[in-house]
């Protein structure tokens, strides 16, 4: 438990506004699956994908300060899919 709690507090103290966003981030996504899970059998999409969509946009900037292209990529295309999914919940396209 330590060295997770040595882990965060590095994390803070190498860049304050990358661990903001990034703590935004967790908090968004784990509230937006909890209620998906609770309303597995009819959710309403345009509560998830904006919830998802905030859940990736700020882990978005929180990479992008730290510049780990990995997960950048991937929460960059998260981002596009859920604009594309909420397209589709709305009946845009």
């Amino acid at each position: 438990m330590n060295h997770f709690w040595d882990m965060l507090v590095e994390s803070y103290h190498k860049d304050k506004t990358a661990f903001y966003f990034e703590n935004i981030s967790l908090i968004v996504t784990i509230i937006t699956s909890m209620y998906l899970a609770m309303n597995a059998d009819a959710p309403n999409m345009k509560i998830v994908y904006p919830g998802y969509m905030v859940g990736a946009l700020t882990a978005i900037y929180a990479y992008w300060r730290r510049r780990i292209p990995t997960p950048l990529i991937l929460t960059s295309y998260f981002a596009i899919i859920n604009i594309y999914g909420y397209g589709v919940a709305s009946y845009w396209w």
